[in-house]
């Protein structure tokens, strides 16, 4: 199966959503699926996001709390949840504040193994 079949799969599932995404640490998409436009610059978000997720990282590691393996973020225009694939990539769903939060979290979890043995 495609990156773009899991991601077009998981905007197909989830109501709400309006993109997915595939990152790279590093701050490079290896791909994304829009179903619409969600009011803002999306690669910006996915890629300062992925920063946010970095530090996050860096800070549990130092706090001995273990790994981070999701983190979400809510604001007045997006829901965005990014899920931890492997040291150098995440998998990424954003929704609108309406959106199914509890069916994006689910379907990144089940969505995440299937991704990660394809890298």
């Amino acid at each position: 199966m495609s990156f773009r079949t899991h991601l077009e799969q998981m905007l197909k599932d989830v109501e709400g959503s309006v993109a997915c995404s595939i990152m790279g640490f590093d701050g490079i998409a290896v791909e994304t699926e829009q179903t619409k436009d969600p009011g803002v610059d999306l690669s910006a978000v996915l890629i300062e996001y992925g920063h946010v997720l970095s530090k996050l990282k860096e800070a549990a590691s130092a706090l001995e709390a273990g790994s981070v393996s999701e983190v979400a973020i809510t604001t007045e225009k997006l829901c965005t949840i990014a899920r931890v694939l492997t040291s150098e990539y995440y998998l990424v769903l954003a929704l609108t504040p309406q959106g199914n939060y509890g069916k994006g979290r689910y379907a990144l979890r089940v969505t995440a193994p299937r991704v990660k043995a394809e890298l």
